[in-house]
Order: C-alpha cells, then sequence, then structure tokens
C-alpha cells in the first residue's frame, strides 16, 4: 500500500484586501399608502375646541385641595400681561378659583385652566380630565354664576371629561344708577 502524504509547505497569506462578494441587490419597493384623510385625534374623537387668532395660555394641575388657589393666582398671572386695565380681576380670581374647585370636586386625576381672550372678552374653561364613563354634578358654581362682570357660563361632558367655563367682560359697562 502506498501511503499518499502531503507536503506540508510554508504557509502563504492570503490576498490582501480579501475579496468579498458583492452585496445582494434588494427588489425596490412599491410606495406605501397614503392614507386618504389625516387621523382626527389619538383617541379618534374630533376636538372640540379650536382656537385661531386670539391670546391664549394654558395651565395644567393636579386635582388636589391647593389646585384651586395656585391655578387662580398663575391665571392672573396670564392674564395680567394682555393689558386689560378695567378687568375686574376679583371677579376674575373668584371665577378661575370657582371653576377649578368644581374640576376637583368632580374627582378627576388633574385640572386643565384655559384661557382665551377675544373683543375684551375673557373666556376661562377647566377641565377634569376624568374618564367620560364616570358621572359628575356638572353645575357652575353658584359663587360664578352671580358673578357682575359675567357675560355667560356653562358646563358640558365630553371625551376629555367634563368641562366648566365662564366668559368675563374684560372692560366691563359702567352699571346705571339709581337716583
Amino acid at each position: 500500500m502506498s501511503e499518499v502524504v502531503e507536503a506540508k509547505g510554508p504557509k502563504v497569506s492570503p490576498s490582501f484586501p480579501p475579496t468579498s462578494p458583492p452585496p445582494q441587490k434588494r427588489p425596490v419597493e412599491p410606495p406605501r399608502p397614503q392614507p386618504t384623510t389625516k387621523p382626527k385625534s389619538v383617541t379618534g374623537v374630533p376636538p372640540r375646541l379650536v382656537v385661531h387668532n386670539r391670546r391664549t395660555q394654558v395651565l395644567a394641575f393636579c386635582a388636589d385641595q391647593w389646585a384651586a388657589k395656585k391655578a387662580a393666582g398663575q391665571a392672573a398671572l396670564a392674564v395680567a400681561e394682555w393689558d386689560y386695565p378695567l378687568l375686574d380681576e376679583h371677579d376674575f380670581l373668584k371665577a378661575v378659583h370657582g371653576l377649578v374647585r368644581a374640576a376637583v370636586d368632580g374627582r378627576g386625576k388633574r385640572v386643565s385652566v384655559h384661557l382665551a381672550d377675544q373683543d375684551a372678552k375673557i373666556l376661562v374653561m377647566v377641565l377634569n380630565h376624568q374618564d367620560s364613563d364616570q358621572e359628575v354634578a356638572g353645575q357652575v358654581p353658584a359663587e360664578v354664576a352671580l358673578l357682575r362682570t359675567l357675560d355667560a357660563c356653562g358646563t358640558h361632558t365630553d371625551h376629555d371629561g367634563h368641562t366648566w367655563w365662564a366668559l368675563l367682560d374684560a372692560a366691563p359697562r359702567p352699571t346705571k344708577r339709581l337716583s
């Protein structure tokens, strides 16, 4: 029997740089379909409030016992920048305080205060951001409904929770005195 012996010789290094096979070509993807309409919102429900062409301010608070006092102070600072010298500050503070207290009593987790102005009127809107299936006694507090500079007020419930609002006259007309 004859054995085949393989000759061992010096090791030869591979050619540098090593050659690699070319990358595989991917097929061209067709363009992805674009939605025909824009989504309405994260929840799929269209927003109910859209504010254009006026000053606005949004303040958010935890729904705790101090929220009303904090909200009234911060809202007063925000509206002070809007330059309404005839605004009845007492009525404004009472409106914010009363609406926020009603929202906190409505058992939401957080409270947001939305302020807007137009034509010497200031809108104060307070949301309590609770589940829409929770029931809320949605009355405007009496101390807000009886304010001297109040033009309108109300409440409503939607997908974001319960809302209390008041529209205040920032330039009230003088009251007539009876003789």
